[in-house]
């Protein structure tokens, strides 16, 4: 059976409306909303597909420009502020 509620959409999360609201642990305005509960969600795969899918990129060696990934990804990691850190 489909669940129907009502909520506030603000920005990208809700905020439920009255005391019938689902029991669950962007727009620049909010904006008045029904969602619908489909039911489960499809289960999460183990992830070997896309190990495998990763392990053939690296054969071809897809991205000729990054001699040394671990290091390109210490430099973008570098470059960005972490939340709740301080620079």
């Amino acid at each position: 059976m489909q669940e129907t509620y009502e909520a506030i959409l603000r920005g990208d999360h809700l905020e439920w409306s009255g005391e019938d609201r689902p029991d669950l642990s962007p727009h620049d305005r909010p904006v008045a909303v029904r969602v619908t509960l489909l039911g489960e969600a499809a289960p999460v795969g183990d992830g070997r597909r896309m190990a495998e899918a990763l392990e053939r990129l690296a054969a071809m060696q897809a991205l000729p420009d990054l001699p040394d990934p671990a290091a390109w990804e210490r430099e973008v990691r570098r470059e960005r502020p972490l939340p709740d850190r301080e620079g």
